[in-house]
Parts: structure tokens; C-alpha cells; sequence
């Protein structure tokens, strides 16, 4: 027995020998003066499958504080309630629905169409008026399909004695809703602003002339309504250069500070809005509420703009977008703008005080900001073809893209673990 275990003791230390140099080779220590390598991956937005293509024309897109998504598809007319897995929970038939917001009570605001029959002396006319749905989920059932209607807001809001319904309001489009979530005013909880359009009759009437301009439309607005959907005002501006009551020119799509996961702890009543009037070169703005000494009132805040030292691309460039139709802005600590632009066929991503791109992390060494952009026009997967829509949830950017019939979802390289 003591024969063996000398035998085993030999034979160990024969093998602790033999790997002497193995050994140490492995606990070297010299890497340690080699400098880290710092280099960051690229920074860009990139697609997450499968496509969701069960769409006919996707306008509009929401993320509701349900963390459900919400999406309003033209071509069949519906709302329809999706799960963040892309799975369909439900549909709900809306007339001319193009798009949808949600408030902090889970009501869905639709934008969609009421026809009316118009009864005159020259016999009756059907009209199609512009309006906003109130949808509310049965208690218990949060199945879409199921949702009443609990309210319409019909188009006009004004009338006149001598003709209660003028023609022209049959040319007036409602576009977009931002809803206000102001957490130390209940009055001011739930109020929001939409976005209004007066398209010119191609075939004007003689006998009933067209009104384009007074206090309560058929102008280009935004309008600002209670929790009550009563119409409180269009909203009117104070620049330097005065006080404008028709300050928006074709506006389209519009965002509150009011995101979910419940960012709305803010009492901001702020809003940015895009514009699709040709002429003009800021097509998207940050409006500030601003209460003061003397009163309320809206003002422009500029943001970033031309200081090439911080970023390749800004918001408020001149004529930095073409036809912008939606914006949003993440309602998580990134506070990230999003653009999307339907002649460019692209989704723009900004920093909240308005430079394009993202901030790349503090070992990269890097202290500019590195552009996350994309687009152009096709059907590969970070191409679009009129994009209407824009969305944030949950670290997952989502585009409408209405051309290719499909709702595209993104996600920043540098959130992945």
C-alpha cells in the first residue's frame, strides 16, 4: 500500500512538472498593459421579425398606456389592438378612420368620418364631416371589438344663422390627437389637442362661397379640447414677431409630453407638431405653454440647430424634412424624438433638445452625436414607401408603413444586452 501511494505522489508531481510551462503561460498578467479596446459597434436601428404584413394600408400607430399598440388600417376601415409579440387581439369598424390616440382613462380617440344629410331648399345632400370617435372598453372586456362608441365630436363646431352648415366644413380634415396628461390639474388631465387641415374645394360652389378663415375654422388649426370633448379654442402663438392666430399651416401630426410607460408625472402642456405646407422651412416645432405675470400663452422654443460640434443633423435645420407626417417622442428617460417623412421615405430619430442621432456610451470616447437615420424608398427591410405613422414603446420604435402595407418595428443596436 505505501508502495502505491509513493507511486501516486511521484507520478503527480511528474504531472505538476510537465505543465509547468502551460501553467504559467495561462495566469499571465502581461495583457494587462495592453490599452482596452474602446471601439462601440454601430450605432443603428435594426429590424425585429417577423414583418407584420396583415395590414391593407397601416395610417396611423399608437402606443397606448394599456401597453397595447394600437393601429388604424384606411384600406379596410378598422382599428385594430395588438399585443407587443405582434399578436392581433381585436379589430373595431370605424367610417374613414385614419387615426388613434389614447388617453389615461384607456378611452381611444378616433379620427374618422360622419355622413350627414343636409336638407335645403335644393333638396338634400349627403356631406361628409370630419370627426373624432370616443371609443371605451366594456368593464371587464378589453376586447376592441367589443368597445362602445361613448361620444362623437362631429365637424363643424361653429354655425351660422343664416346657413347652419356651410359646404366647405365637407373639406375640412381632422388629422392627429395629443393628449395631455397633467398630473397636478385634474382639469387639465386628459385634454387634448388636434390637429386640423382645410383643404380648398376643387369645385367650388357659387351660390354657397367659401369661408377659410374665423375664429373657429374651416382654417388650419390645432385645436384644444377639454376632458369633456367640448372645443375650448384653436390655439393662437406669441413669437417675436407678435401674436398669430393662424401660426399652423397644414399641420399633421402632433406629440405631448404625455408618453406611456405614465411619463405624463409631467405638467407640461408643450406639444410638437409637423407641417406639410410646402413654404415653409421649420416643417417641425416645439410649441411651449408657458404661464407667466400676465397670462398663459404658446410660444416657439427653438432647438438644436447648426452647431456641428455636437451632431451632424438637427431638427430645426431649414428645410431638413419634406412631408413629415407623424412625430413622437419616447416616453422613457431617452426622451428621443422620432420624424417620419413620406416624400423621403424615411424615420428620423433626434435627442429631445433636437440633435439627430445618439448619444454613443462615455467609453467610447466619442462626445458627438452619431446619426441613427434611415430609410429610402423600396420594401427591403429598413426602406419604407410612405410612412404615415410613428411609435415608441417599451425600447421599440414602430412605423406605419403604408405603401408596403405593413407595420415595421426597430430597435437601437446599443439596447441589446
Amino acid at each position: 500500500m505505501k508502495k502505491q501511494i509513493l507511486i501516486l505522489s511521484l507520478l503527480s508531481l511528474f504531472g505538476l512538472s510537465a505543465c509547468e510551462d502551460y501553467l504559467g503561460k495561462k495566469t499571465d498578467l502581461d495583457f494587462i498593459d495592453i490599452p482596452p479596446d474602446n471601439s462601440i459597434r454601430d450605432i443603428a436601428y435594426v429590424p425585429i421579425l417577423p414583418i407584420l404584413d396583415d395590414f391593407s394600408k397601416p395610417v396611423d400607430v399608437c402606443a397606448g398606456f394599456d401597453e397595447l399598440i394600437y393601429i388604424v388600417d384606411e384600406g379596410s376601415e378598422e382599428v385594430i389592438a395588438m399585443d407587443e409579440s405582434g399578436r392581433i387581439l381585436g379589430k373595431k369598424s370605424i367610417p374613414g378612420a385614419r387615426s388613434v390616440a389614447q388617453d389615461r382613462r384607456f378611452d381611444l380617440l378616433v379620427v374618422g368620418t360622419k355622413d350627414s344629410l343636409y336638407s335645403s331648399s335644393n333638396g338634400d345632400t349627403l356631406l361628409t364631416f370630419s370627426c373624432i370617435y370616443r371609443l371605451r372598453m366594456n368593464p371587464g372586456d378589453y376586447n376592441i371589438g367589443n368597445a362602445s362608441i361613448v361620444n362623437t365630436i362631429v365637424h363643424p363646431f361653429y354655425y351660422t344663422q343664416s346657413n347652419p352648415i356651410r359646404r366647405t366644413v365637407d373639406f375640412v380634415r381632422l388629422n392627429k390627437i395629443g393628449v395631455i396628461g397633467n398630473s397636478q390639474d385634474p382639469s387639465r388631465n386628459n385634454q387634448y389637442y388636434v390637429t386640423r387641415q382645410y383643404v380648398r374645394n376643387p369645385d367650388p360652389d357659387p351660390n354657397n362661397p367659401e369661408v377659410s378663415s374665423g375664429p373657429l375654422g374651416p382654417n388650419d388649426a390645432v385645436l384644444y379640447f377639454n376632458n369633456l370633448d367640448q372645443l375650448i379654442s384653436p390655439i393662437s402663438v406669441q413669437t417675436s414677431s407678435g401674436f398669430f392666430n393662424d401660426f399652423f399651416e397644414q399641420p399633421v401630426g402632433i406629440t405631448t409630453l404625455t408618453q406611456p410607460p405614465q411619463f405624463s408625472a409631467t405638467t407640461s402642456s408643450d406639444f410638437l407638431f409637423t407641417s406639410l405646407e410646402s413654404d415653409n422651412a421649420l416643417k417641425v416645432q416645439y410649441i411651449e405653454f408657458v404661464e407667466g405675470e400676465f397670462g398663459a400663452e404658446y410660444q416657439p422654443r427653438i432647438l438644436a440647430s447648426g452647431d456641428t460640434s455636437q451632431a451632424d443633423g438637427f431638427i430645426n435645420s431649414p428645410n431638413k424634412f419634406r412631408a413629415p407626417q407623424d412625430i413622437t417622442l419616447a416616453g422613457d428617460g431617452t426622451q428621443f424624438i422620432f420624424v417620419v417623412d413620406s416624400e423621403t421615405d424615411s424615420l428620423y430619430q433626434f435627442s429631445f433638445t433636437g440633435f439627430e442621432g445618439v448619444r454613443p456610451p462615455a467609453a467610447a470616447g466619442i462626445d458627438r452625436y452619431v446619426k441613427a437615420s434611415f430609410g429610402g424608398t423600396g420594401s427591403d427591410l429598413m426602406q419604407f414607401r410612405d410612412p404615415m405613422a410613428v411609435a415608441y414603446f417599451n425600447q421599440i420604435v414602430y412605423v406605419a408603413d403604408a405603401g408596403n402595407g405593413r407595420i415595421m418595428r426597430y430597435k437601437l443596436t446599443l439596447d441589446f444586452d
